[in-house]
């Protein structure tokens, strides 16, 4: 099974990307937490889009479990027609911290969007006063 969360860098001690859409990379995991593959964001750098792309490339890659700082209602809309179950994780922690709250069942399964549309459009920031913890 392929677990995919979102970073901000290239290994497991890299900070869980609080973006969906715009993260920087998607690591790729097995059940036991091995990382298996780095993929960067196709949709980092989109000028509109961004979600949509993102949710494709995890679903070209077999992806199962998506765990994320937070995610929008394009990418939601995208990957609800899909058998990938998504996990909101808490600002701060990093990759194999998530895999292992996951593991444990100590993340929330995600069944609506965390923030809105466009959220993480342009700075880091996002844009409508939210911050990257997705608050105002």
């Amino acid at each position: 099974m392929k677990i995919c969360i979102t970073s901000s860098d290239l290994n497991l001690n890299s900070p869980v990307d609080s973006r969906f859409g715009r993260a920087q990379y998607f690591l790729i995991l097995d059940e036991k937490g091995n990382l298996e593959e780095t993929i960067s964001n196709p949709g980092v750098l989109a000028s509109g889009g961004a979600g949509i792309a993102a949710a494709q490339k995890i679903i070209d890659q077999g992806v199962k479990i998506l765990i994320t700082g937070n995610i929008g209602p394009n990418a939601l809309g995208v990957l609800e027609t899909t058998n990938i179950q998504i996990f909101l994780c808490p600002f701060n922690i990093k990759v194999k911290e998530a895999f292992l709250m996951w593991k444990n069942d100590k993340l929330t399964l995600m069944k609506k969007p965390s923030v809105p549309g466009h959220f993480g459009h342009g700075s880091p920031g996002g844009r409508r006063g939210f911050n990257r913890r997705g608050r105002r």
